[in-house]
């Protein structure tokens, strides 16, 4: 086992799953790199370097270069799925997911359903989320609600290295449609992640830390804010429990309401707009299903219902921070 980057960990499981399947079939723009420019072809493997080197091993019929099209990227995809293929999509920024939501909410999501059972899907659309990156409107969303609301597709959003191998190695091997969402601002962090293949099930949570007077549920590239906030409780004497889901279709309901029945105190972090967020939807469960363990009302700490803000100062706040889930935390903690 070695110390591998978040950005390594995901082409190490694209490169260990391509050796072991002829199947698997890496596409999208630039995912090559390098092509038509100085230096050797395949070195770079798109904006973020996460495909990178994956041609110069497994060529032009297996790493696909392809035009600036989305609905071509996913269309060509999601053929080549139910035809036997086991093909990883790259959609460069998930901000241009509506150029081909026809093909992924309408068409993939649907296939096994409306075939009554007999076809599979084992697509994979990675994309790459969040802000952070000064990158803009257009560029910065994070968008998971949108696919966890569709039935038919499985939705991942790892939050550290080790899982990002595990749960990217589970999704190629799964037999329906998966997004697969990369917080951007996570690519260069670092954990000991093991050399050889391993799987990470869907729907399964990580309890992150054990705490019994609160409890953190967050997604992505929050997981790790949460966590700062809970090591300063925790010079208070405040056991917080920090929760990541992992998935958030499948969703692991069970383990967040037993934290919750454990500390009665719920703060939900999500870096989305709060109409019709993961946060919404997370508390609305516990609300229906774990009132009577509550101590305190849920709070909610997400983004401003706005489009994200290009001024460093202003995205800087835009974004969940360590600031904001803390204000929640206590607020909460004030009851009972």
């Amino acid at each position: 086992m070695s110390k591998k980057s978040y950005r390594q960990a995901i082409n190490e499981a694209l490169r260990q799953e391509m050796r072991r399947d002829a199947s698997v079939i890496v596409l999208g723009e630039d995912v090559a790199g390098g092509q038509g420019a100085s230096g050797e072809p395949g070195l770079v493997g798109g904006v973020f370097g996460v495909t990178g080197g994956l041609f110069k091993e497994f060529g032009p019929s297996r790493v696909l270069d392809t035009p600036i099209s989305e609905s071509a990227i996913i269309g060509a995809a999601a053929g080549a799925a139910v035809t036997g293929m086991r093909p990883v999509a790259e959609i460069m920024f998930v901000d241009f997911v509506g150029v081909c939501f026809d093909q992924i909410y309408n068409q993939a999501a649907k296939f096994r359903y409306m075939f009554g059972g007999h076809a599979t899907t084992p697509l994979v659309i990675r994309s790459m989320i969040g802000a952070g990156f000064r990158a803009g409107a257009q560029h910065s969303q994070t968008l998971h609600p949108l696919f966890t609301m569709v039935p038919g597709l499985k939705v991942v959003m790892p939050s550290n290295a080790y899982d990002a191998k595990g749960l990217l190695i589970q999704a190629i091997r799964d037999d329906d449609p998966v997004i697969f969402l990369e917080s951007k601002v996570l690519y260069d962090t670092e954990m000991e992640v093991p050399d050889e293949a391993y799987r990470v099930p869907f729907g399964e949570a990580r309890i992150a830390r054990d705490g019994n007077d609160i409890t953190f549920v967050g997604f992505g590239a929050m997981v790790p804010r949460m966590m700062a906030v809970a090591e300063t409780l925790a010079k208070d004497g405040i056991g917080a429990e920090v929760i990541d889901p992992r998935t958030t279709s499948p969703l692991d309901c069970d383990t967040i309401l037993e934290s919750v029945e454990k500390t009665g105190r719920l703060v939900i972090v999500d870096e989305s707009p709060p109409r019709c967020s993961l946060a919404a939807d997370v508390a609305s469960m516990v609300a229906d299903r774990g009132f009577g363990s509550l101590k305190a009302p849920i709070k909610s700490v997400t983004c401003p219902h706005t489009p994200v803000p290009f001024a460093p100062n202003l995205e800087d706040e835009y974004i969940p921070n360590p600031r904001r889930i803390e204000a929640a935390a206590r607020a909460a903690l004030r009851y009972g």
